[in-house]
């Protein structure tokens, strides 16, 4: 069985290596992605400036100016987390006077002369931290979705293919097993994207210094089981098909979606509940809100196992199901 499953992978993986084409562009496109937006968002780009406070309703002129925008929130050591990541310019607490300011923050240096102007009694506290860009934030979805792009296409398109041109009808007279074949194929599919994703990461990270707060291990550990999880899926969409079109199809009405809404491009923490609840079923949503838990939180595999197993789960399901309906010469043979 061992022989048979690795004869299989060191045959998808030598059919991919060898296609240049196909191999340039799965390196090419993600980053040619990250370098437009390294320029593209360069700059800061904020109209206003953005004050955090501890609780509303004040009535001094510093909380009613123009072109600010005034943040409320209950929880402070999510506040300062924010403000140490230049994500808030200051953080103001009028029940004890304070102020938290980080002194790397050129906004945060000009928004307290002009809360020193109004409430010169209020008392200083600094925060250190390092700036999240938003090349930092959107880096796992531009990864995400050329992981998602590959898993999928990677895997449905060569099926339909093997099983359209007979291939498929070969490997049936062997002893080979669904089972097998499936294994294989997520296993060889797996090994080529964690490879060509962690070599682009590397190589963007050498150029661009992404914020890094967790393990690289653990983001490893995510990329890996977000892979699978895809990969499987893809194969379910292909298991009895032998149409390319209706395969891309089916493909394309997977893959669009999870595009606008497990937040590629923007978070979804403002978007309504149930479309929130609907990304939740989506395998990418649970890999992008892991990666960046991780990069920019600093979080452990302990503060992630909702999306973990997710993942796990998904993978599992998507498997047993793409076995269970696996035919070696598609519908009606």
């Amino acid at each position: 069985m061992f022989k048979r499953f690795w004869a299989v992978f060191i045959a998808r993986n030598l059919e991919f290596f060898r296609d240049r084409s196909s191999l340039g562009w799965n390196l090419a496109f993600p980053l040619l992605l990250v370098i437009g937006f390294a320029f593209i968002f360069s700059g800061d780009g904020r109209a206003a400036y953005k004050v955090g406070v501890m609780e509303p309703g004040t009535d001094n002129a510093f909380f009613q100016m123009l072109h600010v925008e005034y943040v409320t929130y209950q929880d402070i050591e999510l506040a300062k987390a924010k403000l140490q990541r230049h994500q808030l310019d200051i953080l103001v607490e009028p029940a004890s006077q304070t102020y938290w300011v980080n002194p790397s923050s050129p906004q945060g240096y000009f928004v307290e002369k002009l809360l020193l102007g109004q409430l010169p009694n209020y008392q200083q506290q600094l925060l250190e931290g390092r700036e999240i860009r938003y090349l930092d934030w959107v880096l796992p979805g531009i990864l995400g979705m050329n992981m998602m792009f590959s898993c999928l296409f990677g895997v449905g398109y060569v099926i339909v293919r093997y099983r359209k041109s007979s291939v498929l009808k070969r490997l049936q007279a062997t002893p080979l097993q669904a089972v097998e074949f499936i294994s294989a194929q997520i296993l060889s599919r797996l090994f080529i994207v964690v490879a060509i994703t962690s070599g682009v990461f590397i190589a963007c990270n050498l150029m661009f210094d992404f914020y890094m707060l967790g393990s690289y291990w653990n983001l490893l550990l995510v990329t890996v089981l977000g892979a699978a999880s895809m990969i499987a899926m893809g194969l379910l969409m292909a298991s009895r098909s032998q149409s390319e079109e209706l395969t891309g199809g089916l493909l394309n009405m997977i893959s669009w979606p999870m595009m606008m809404l497990s937040g590629v491009w923007f978070s979804l923490e403002g978007a309504p509940q149930m479309v929130q609840d609907i990304a939740l079923l989506l395998p990418l949503t649970h890999l992008l809100q892991a990666a960046r838990a991780i990069m920019n939180d600093g979080a452990g595999l302990a503060d992630i196992q909702s999306h973990l197993w997710a993942m796990t789960g998904m993978t599992a399901v998507f498997m047993a199901l793409g076995s269970a309906l696996f035919r070696w010469q598609g519908e009606g043979r």
